[in-house]
């Protein structure tokens, strides 16, 4: 025998049917209110919508705003039915409305706004963990908790209410964390933190790392402040365009006014202006030699490069021992490695290898001066003895060797003995 359903039994008809009187009962009674969770909003919005100017002034209509269950509409329609400004935004992903649609948001209207709450009761209920902060252009990723600890409200950013911000919270908050950086921050970017900050902490002392950017600081700039090269930078466009020219910072510091030109980092490194390593192979006058570990102030006394001597004689004046005999081709005789041993570089009247010990050096023969010369000190004669040989041959004048022996020879054109 097949088992009735309970509700169908005596007991449960009977007891539907009490509920059903009960209910009319009430319904004849209190009216709608007794369906109704709670009393509505009162505070006006100024602008009349549907009919009203606050949604207590629907008169208890529920119908104003909940559709029948047969209804296609939602309640969510019904809302856009009177407040067709949030409507329209919805249609732009620009305003706050649009761009929450934009982040994938919840766009049910009883997501964020609460009614039956009381006459005075605020509309908007926002829970800054699921709120998404970031479609309005401000990220909270860098803002979980506050200075002392506890976890950011609304209210907190929000003083007045939810869709007004005043900056100058960012800079009183902050301070309560860190004043003496706050005051320095201020003095150098100005007030106006949205300007270059969006809440993802991208630019504070613990997150930003400049070398990670073209730029990377080294040497002495890591130790630089901020405002040294972002001077009156008041945006994060500001920021960007700081110059990465060295000449964008230094042309006041440049002690060589313009003369090598901007590539400061062809001798300079960032730990320091000194050492200096400038590549003077790449100029009109490469370095060999001693000139190597020649000093720069040497040549280019006074810090004056351009237009500084490249001859010889330029540094190097003619020494007492010349007299003048050879003018300024200094390079003719002498190298860069030192100034002596010399080679004389143009034909040399008496030959250089006439006796057996091979070239002579210039002051073997020029022991003074190069335009006075002698031929005692290396021949084994004195000037006594030359006397009286010379005397003895009926030659008075002995004194210019090189008169009578031209070729270093007693007689001219001999190859025998040196005299």
């Amino acid at each position: 025998m097949p088992r009735r359903l309970g509700c169908l039994t005596g007991s449960g008809l009977i007891s539907a049917a009490l509920t059903l009187l009960l209910s009319l009962g009430m319904i004849a009674v209190r009216g709608g209110s007794w369906f109704n969770p709670g009393p509505l909003n009162a505070q006006a919005g100024g602008a009349e919508l549907g009919g009203v100017t606050s949604h207590a002034a629907t008169g208890g209509r529920c119908e104003a705003c909940h559709s029948a269950p047969w209804d296609a509409a939602t309640l969510t329609d019904r809302c856009l039915a009177c407040h067709t400004d949030v409507a329209d935004q919805l249609a732009d992903p620009a305003s706050l409305h649009g761009a929450l649609k934009g982040q994938g948001g919840d766009m049910a209207c009883r997501g964020c706004h609460v009614e039956h709450r009381g006459a005075a009761a605020d509309l908007t209920n926002l829970d800054p963990a699921t709120f998404l902060h970031d479609a309005v252009g401000y990220t909270l990723a860098g803002h979980a908790t506050l200075a002392d600890g506890h976890s950011f409200a609304c209210a907190d950013c929000h003083t007045e209410k939810l869709t007004v911000f005043d900056v100058a919270v960012c800079a009183d908050c902050h301070r309560q964390a860190d004043a003496a950086y706050m005051q320095g921050h201020v003095a150098d970017f100005g007030a106006a933190c949205l300007s270059c900050h969006d809440g993802a902490d991208r630019y504070s002392k613990r997150h930003f790392d400049h070398n990670r950017l073209p730029f990377p600081l080294t040497g002495k700039h890591a130790d630089a402040a901020c405002a040294g090269c972002h001077a009156d930078a008041r945006t994060a466009a500001d920021l960007q365009a700081a110059p990465q020219a060295c000449v964008g910072c230094h042309q006041q510091d440049d002690a060589h006014k313009g003369e090598f030109g901007t590539d400061c980092g062809a001798c300079h490194q960032t730990e320091g202006w000194k050492p200096a390593a400038f590549d003077h192979s790449k100029s009109a006058f490469p370095l060999t030699g001693k000139h190597v570990a020649a000093k720069c102030e040497s040549c280019h006394a006074g810090q004056v490069f351009k237009g500084t001597a490249n001859t010889c004689v330029g540094c190097h004046q003619d020494p007492a021992y010349h007299l003048g005999t050879f003018g300024t081709a200094c390079a003719d005789c002498h190298t860069a490695d030192a100034w002596w041993p010399a080679k004389y570089g143009r034909p040399h009247t008496f030959p250089l290898d006439h006796g057996e010990s091979g070239i002579s050096s210039c002051k073997t023969c020029h022991p003074d001066q190069l335009k006075a010369y002698t031929c005692y000190g290396c021949h084994e004669h004195t000037l006594v003895e030359i006397q009286r040989k010379h005397v003895k041959e009926g030659i008075p004048d002995f004194t210019d060797c090189m008169k009578c022996h031209p070729t270093g020879r007693e007689k001219a054109g001999e190859g025998g003995g040196d005299d």
